[in-house]
């Protein structure tokens, strides 16, 4: 591992779009990216210009000076990955969701406490400066009491969805190496989110999907609904099956004295707007940093764990219970209420 004086030296499995676009840049702003692995020659030469290339897990492991391991593979492949990471003795940060299921989160969580390494799940909206002064505004009780959080959070995904030349499987719409479809893939951030906002877990969940517009074997759409420790609720829209040109990122914090709504800051992207509405009518436009990538803040959060040996401000626990709802809204059992026939 590098010295306090040298620069924090990344490591990273998986390089799909999204570690291309976003997490290679983020984490080569808190120090550099050293060694990718990646059985795709291709992704791995668009990915971190001048890091080391390994298509085998360990020999990349074996890559000299690595202080940390972002994981970004199929949901499939977390437990796994996540497992050698920590076996090699390196701290790990994994995408989200944790896992396809809450059990294989679980042997996640074992093998990092055996290893005894750092792990935290990839949940960078935590991090987003409009959601951080969100969070903040709550906890002052600037809304409030909090009754109800509303969250659309949507995308237009079809089979053959990609969003460049390079990505040629489109393997979220796999229910074998996914886990699931829009739910699974979605509504995590907005479980974490409310948990994250309000200060507290939620307790109960129930959740319906639809396979309606795609034909593939996941679900297209769901409907998430769940109550906090206190009461709150929540009421969270997913969809692959939203055309991109419709608002699709919308969070809505509502209380007693205020209602706060974050638009367009769920995602990969820093900026949107976040507005509070008084009671009295009043508007006010909340300010925060526009330009503060969500996913370098993350990196950034994670490097001072390591080094400073402080835990992550979000432990591995908290994103067991995530996907432990998660397990409980796929597994909930709707009652089926057929209207009585139509009598002349």
């Amino acid at each position: 591992m590098s010295s306090a004086d040298q620069p924090f030296a990344w490591g990273i499995v998986g390089c799909g779009w999204v570690v291309r676009d976003y997490v290679a840049p983020a984490l080569a702003a808190t120090g550099t990216v050293a060694a990718l692995c990646d059985p795709d020659a291709e992704a791995l030469a668009a990915t971190a210009p001048g890091a080391a290339h390994y298509a085998d897990l360990d020999a990349f492991l074996r890559h000299p000076g690595l202080d940390a391991v972002y994981v970004a593979t199929p949901n499939h492949l977390h437990a796994a990955h996540v497992a050698a990471v920590a076996e090699a003795g390196l701290p790990v940060l994994c995408e989200k969701p944790m896992a396809r299921t809450a059990v294989e989160a679980e042997t996640m969580i074992e093998a990092v406490h055996r290893a005894g390494v750092p792990y935290a799940t990839a949940f960078d909206q935590r991090f987003h400066p409009a959601h951080v002064a969100l969070r903040r505004l709550v906890a002052h009780g600037a809304l409030g009491t909090v009754t109800c959080v509303r969250i659309h959070y949507a995308c237009w995904t079809p089979a053959d969805w990609a969003p460049d030349a390079l990505y040629r499987d489109n393997w979220r719409v796999d229910p074998e190496r996914a886990g699931g479809g829009a739910l699974i893939d979605l509504a995590p951030h907005g479980l974490d989110l409310t948990q994250l906002l309000l200060g507290e877990p939620i307790v109960e969940v129930a959740a319906l999907t639809q396979e309606r517009v795609f034909d593939y074997p996941v679900d297209d759409g769901a409907v998430l609904v769940g109550r906090t420790a206190s009461g709150a609720l929540l009421s969270h829209t997913v969809a692959y099956n939203c055309p991109d040109a419709f608002p699709r990122r919308r969070l809505e914090v509502i209380g007693t004295e205020a209602r706060a709504l974050a638009v367009n800051t769920m995602g990969q992207t820093p900026g949107g707007t976040l507005t509070l509405t008084h009671a009295d009518g009043r508007e006010e436009a909340v300010p925060f940093d526009a330009e503060r990538s969500p996913f370098e803040a993350q990196a950034a959060a994670f490097v001072h764990a390591v080094r400073s040996g402080e835990p992550f401000p979000y432990g591995p626990e908290r994103d067991l219970h995530t996907m432990r709802l998660l397990d409980a809204a796929v597994q909930s059992r709707p009652v089926r209420v057929d209207p009585e026939p139509v009598t002349a």
